[in-house]
C-alpha cells in the first residue's frame, strides 16, 4: 500500500475507494493505474482538492455526446470536491494540434480563438457548474518566454519521442511536410502541466500523446508527475463511425427533448452499455442493472430518459418518453408537429417539399429516402420520386420515425 493509504482510517479508505470506482468508470486507460487510488489519498490526508485538467483548442463546436463523455468525467469530479482547470488555448490554438491530421492545421487568429471560447462556455455549462470551474489562458504563461526559455523547453524531449506520433509518423512515411512549429504543440501543452501542476488530465484516446507530454514534462521540472486519463471515443447513433456533426450520426445536447430520445431509442443494442457508462449521471450500479436488462429495449428507453433529463428536466423527460410511446409503439401522430408556413405554388414536386421544408438536406438524400421507403404524406407512403404533391392546409409530411412538419397555407 502507498505511503498515504497507510495514513487513512477505514471510513477514508473506503471514501478513497468509492471515489476510484467513479472516476474509473468507462475510462478507456488510466496511465499509471495505482497512482489515480494515491492521488485521491494524498487529497484526504492534505486535505487538497486534485488538479483536473481539461485543454482546450476552441475549434467552436456544437456540443453534442460525443463531447461530454470527458464533460461527464469532469463533472464526476467536480461533484466530490476536486478543481476544475479548464485551459482555454488561446496560445496553442493559433498553431493547431496536429492531432489525426495528415496536413497542417490553419492557424487561428486572435479574434477567432475568444470567439469559439465563448461558445464552449455556454455550452459547457449544460454539463459542469463554469463558475466553479478556474479557467486559464494559456497564453497567460506562453506569451511571455522569450526564445531562449522555448530552446530550454524544446531541450527536455528528443525529436525521437516526437515522431513516435503516429500522425507525425504516418505523415513521415508519405513524404508529407511537417512544419517544425507542430512539433511545438503537445511541447506547449506538456508545459500547460507544468505551469499549473496539474494531478490528472482528461481527454480522448486520441489525445493519448499529448496528456503523456504533460507527464513527462512534469518530471523534467522535478513535479509529481500527473495521472492521464484517457476516456473512449463514442460512436454515433449508426453504430460505425465516430459521433460527428458532419456524419449526421450525432445527438446534441441542443435538441429537442423527443429528437433526443427517438436518436437513443436508434443506437444498436450493442453500444447501450457503452452510452449508459459514457453519457448519463447513472451510478456503476444503475449502469450495472441496466446493461444486465433481458429486453434491450427498456435499457434504452432508460438512457433516453436520462438523456433529456440532464439537459431538459424531468418533465420533459417524461413526456418525450410517452410521446416515443404513442407514436412509435402505438403509431400516434405526435402531438407536437412543427408548422410550417408555405407561400410557393400550391402544387410542388415531393424532393423538392422535402428540401424546402429542410427535412432532408439534398435532392439526392432526398429520393434515397423515397425509394427507401421513409417518407410518407398524411401517412400515406410515396414511393414515386418524381410525385407532384398538391399542398393543402394542415397536410403532413413524415420523413423517418422522426421527422414531422405540417403545411400551413
Amino acid at each position: 500500500m502507498s505511503t498515504f493509504m497507510e495514513q487513512l482510517s477505514d471510513e477514508q479508505i473506503k471514501e478513497v475507494q468509492r471515489q476510484v470506482d467513479i472516476y474509473s468508470q468507462g475510462a478507456q486507460e488510466i496511465i499509471p493505474t495505482e497512482e489515480l487510488e494515491n492521488k485521491v489519498a494524498k487529497s484526504i490526508v492534505e486535505g487538497r482538492p486534485l488538479k483536473i485538467k481539461l485543454g482546450l483548442d476552441p475549434s467552436a463546436p456544437d456540443v453534442h455526446l460525443g463531447h461530454t463523455v470527458v464533460l461527464n468525467k469532469m463533472r464526476q469530479f467536480q461533484e466530490n470536491g476536486h478543481t476544475i482547470q479548464l485551459i482555454i488555448g488561446d496560445f496553442t490554438g493559433k498553431i493547431g494540434d496536429p492531432t489525426g491530421k495528415s496536413i497542417a492545421r490553419k492557424q487561428l487568429t486572435n479574434e477567432e480563438v475568444m470567439q469559439n471560447a465563448k461558445t464552449y462556455f455556454d455550452q459547457f455549462g449544460k454539463v459542469i457548474d463554469m463558475e466553479k470551474v478556474e479557467l486559464h489562458y494559456n497564453s497567460k504563461w506562453l506569451d511571455p518566454l522569450h526564445f531562449e526559455d522555448v530552446i530550454n523547453l524544446a531541450g527536455k524531449v528528443t525529436v525521437a519521442r516526437l515522431l513516435e506520433r503516429d500522425d507525425f509518423e504516418e505523415r513521415m512515411a508519405f513524404s508529407k511536410p511537417i512544419s517544425l512549429h507542430e512539433f511545438f504543440y503537445p511541447v506547449m501543452q506538456g508545459y500547460d502541466s507544468v505551469t499549473l501542476e496539474s494531478d490528472i488530465e482528461l481527454g480522448g484516446t486520441d489525445q493519448h500523446f499529448n496528456i503523456l507530454m504533460g507527464r513527462h514534462f512534469q518530471e523534467r521540472y522535478d513535479k509529481e508527475p500527473q495521472v492521464a486519463m484517457l476516456m473512449p471515443l463514442l460512436e454515433g447513433v449508426d453504430g460505425v463511425e465516430k459521433m460527428s456533426k458532419s456524419k449526421n450520426n450525432y445527438i446534441g445536447i441542443y435538441e429537442s427533448p423527443n429528437e433526443m430520445y427517438g436518436k437513443a431509442m436508434s443506437i444498436p443494442d450493442e453500444l447501450i452499455s457503452k452510452y449508459l457508462e459514457l453519457v448519463t449521471d447513472l451510478s456503476p450500479e444503475q449502469v450495472q442493472i441496466a446493461s444486465g436488462e433481458q429486453n434491450p429495449r427498456d435499457a434504452k428507453m432508460l438512457l433516453g430518459k436520462s438523456i433529456v433529463r440532464m439537459y431538459h428536466g424531468m418533465e420533459a423527460a417524461e413526456q418525450a418518453e410517452q410521446n416515443f410511446i404513442s407514436v412509435f409503439q402505438k403509431g400516434k401522430m405526435p402531438d407536437d408537429i412543427p408548422e410550417f408556413k408555405w407561400e410557393g405554388d400550391k402544387e410542388v414536386s415531393i424532393v423538392d417539399l422535402l428540401v424546402h421544408l429542410k427535412l432532408l438536406t439534398s435532392k439526392s438524400e432526398a429520393r434515397r429516402m423515397i425509394e427507401n421507403k421513409g417518407v410518407k404524406i398524411d401517412e400515406k407512403r410515396i414511393e414515386d420520386t418524381n410525385q407532384q404533391i398538391i399542398l393543402t392546409n394542415d397536410l403532413i409530411v413524415q420523413v423517418g420515425k422522426r421527422k414531422f412538419v405540417k403545411i400551413k397555407i
